[in-house]
């Protein structure tokens, strides 16, 4: 029998249940630290090319599908939502609420994947992949009122901004896919009663997580959709 002051939750190496969950907090934001850094080299070489190949860029930029990537901004935020929801719902040791909560945020993650799914099928469809297959064709000038195509060369560019495209959005998405996995764990643990006898540390740090998860595609979103975005005829 573990007493009240050594709850089943508690791991042997801690003295008491505030000391592991300080040093479980620590450890994510140390973590986080790292993917903030990791990806703060990809925003930056984005930032660097974008400036020497504007053009490109921006015409790159204005061949994705502001409707598909509003709609996954609108789906993140929801989850960001639900995740909380499942956060406040273990505090309180509501654990349907908290069933519900998770579940949704699994389903709201899926949903983004199958969006961003759908878009990497429209940039392979039009030849959008860098490589020996990549189109040069469908790539204007940025400047408004105009529909003339850039320069060969300059459109080649192009190829930087897509490379740069899937290695950003493809590096987010397999970060969704680890978080997704997890969130299935979690939803069967908490199933079996997890997370709602006072240790809620877990799901707290899982939910910080996926927080950053979805604060990073709320700066892909403009970065790669909307800055210096012309309307098309």
């Amino acid at each position: 029998m573990h007493d009240e002051a050594h709850p089943a939750y508690l791991r042997h190496h801690f003295v008491t249940v505030g000391q592991q969950r300080e040093t479980a907090s620590f450890g994510m934001w140390l973590f986080l630290l790292t993917e903030i850094m990791f990806f703060g080299g990809l925003f930056m070489a984005y930032l660097l090319y974008r400036n020497w190949y504007y053009d490109a860029f921006v015409a790159g930029s204005n061949t994705l599908s502001i409707g598909l990537g509003t709609t996954n901004t609108a789906v993140l935020i929801l989850s960001s939502f639900t995740m909380a929801m499942g956060v406040y719902s273990a505090e309180i040791r509501n654990r349907k609420g908290l069933l519900i909560s998770l579940s949704l945020t699994i389903c709201l993650g899926l949903v983004f994947l199958g969006i961003k799914t759908v878009e990497y099928h429209n940039k392979y469809v039009e030849h959008h992949i860098p490589g020996a297959d990549f189109s040069v064709e469908d790539f204007v000038h940025p400047a408004d009122k105009r529909d003339v195509p850039l320069a060969p060369d300059m459109a080649q560019h192009a190829q930087l901004y897509f490379f740069l495209y899937f290695a950003m959005t493809g590096m987010h998405a397999l970060h969704m896919i680890i978080g997704i996995s997890i969130l299935f764990i979690l939803l069967y643990q908490a199933w079996h009663g997890a997370y709602v006898n006072g240790h809620t540390s877990t799901i707290d740090n899982f939910g910080l997580y996926w927080h950053f998860v979805d604060i990073v595609w709320i700066f892909l979103f403009p970065l790669l959709y909307l800055i210096s975005r012309h309307p098309l005829k």
